[in-house]
């Protein structure tokens, strides 16, 4: 699976796939205008796999898509909330804009933001990972990050199916889309569902043209 588009000045692409013999995956992408210049980016990752794990994440799509406006804490709370009777999902949440990121993490999603280096991608920024399950047992304190992004800087998204170092074999001149797909096919796991999500703010920053949109 595959989408990719353009909110505003804001590029995006996702890519994923279910575990090798499954027609469901269990991970998700969600991505929304919040109308204020922002978009909220959503990776949901289902406990295990199959239509269980889909089952689990839609409940939580569904809420986001109804709520975009709330802050992070709120909305991990509602999706913690609508899926109590499911087999519940590893979530981070990202409030992506052109001069910051808020970000709030629960469970195993890896969250990074990269920016061009003398010598090339550096990681500027890392989600923290709070232990837990949305719709299981959430941490006691709900703690959004708010780390400074750059125009050209990479919001990479990435659930555990998915085993890559930090900003390695991430070429930040080509588009999110590319950047998506190909880490999808040299590092997705068979063992697990896959799914990354790239989005920038189009720009140039450090001498790096980022590509506009046609």
């Amino acid at each position: 699976m595959h989408e990719d588009g353009y909110i505003g000045r804001i590029e995006w692409a996702m890519a994923g796939r279910a575990l090798p013999g499954q027609d469901v995956s269990g991970d998700r992408c969600v991505v929304l205008d919040t109308g204020t210049g922002t978009v909220l980016f959503a990776v949901l990752d289902g406990l295990g796999h199959g239509a269980a794990a889909a089952a689990a994440v839609d409940r939580a799509t569904r809420v986001l898509a109804e709520n975009r406006a709330e802050p992070l804490d709120v909305l991990m709370v509602l999706c913690h909330r609508a899926m109590s009777d499911t087999r519940g999902a590893a979530v981070t949440l990202a409030l992506f804009g052109a001069e910051e990121t808020q970000w709030l993490g629960v469970g195993n999603i890896d969250s990074i933001v990269l920016t061009a280096g003398p010598t090339g991608p550096q990681v500027s920024a890392t989600a923290l990972q709070s232990g837990g399950i949305v719709g299981y047992r959430l941490p006691s304190t709900l703690q959004p990050q708010t780390v400074p992004v750059r125009p050209g800087d990479l919001l990479l998204m990435s659930t555990d199916g998915v085993e890559v170092e930090p900003g390695q074999g991430v070429d930040l001149a080509k588009s999110t889309a590319d950047i998506a797909q190909e880490l999808l096919s040299r590092h997705a796991k068979d063992t697990d569902d896959a799914l990354v999500l790239a989005a920038r703010v189009r720009g140039v920053s450090n001498g790096t043209a980022q590509r506009e949109a046609s």
